[in-house]
């Protein structure tokens, strides 16, 4: 199965917030490609991209501990849309 990860758009949104660190956080089907998805934002963006390997049940789910290590944006995907 192929996921549109809208890296596009999330690159976008990095360089408008002019974020130098990143958290992404997976749910864990996706959690396989997380070195695929940091490694393209970085090369896009500059930023330092932190993947965040604890859970993921949700929008509601927030690793509340990466704005300590720095994190200026956190960037969620899930498996449902958001609307």
């Amino acid at each position: 199965m192929k996921f549109d990860l809208e890296l596009t758009r999330v690159v976008s949104e990095i360089k408008s917030e002019k974020a130098s660190c990143v958290c992404i956080q997976l749910p864990v089907g996706l959690k396989p490609e997380a070195k695929i998805i940091s490694d393209e934002i970085r090369k896009e963006t500059g930023a330092t991209v932190i993947i965040w390997a604890g859970s993921c049940y949700g929008a509601c789910d927030l690793p509340l501990e990466v704005e300590r290590l720095g994190a200026q944006m956190l960037v969620q995907w899930g498996h449902a849309k958001w609307t």
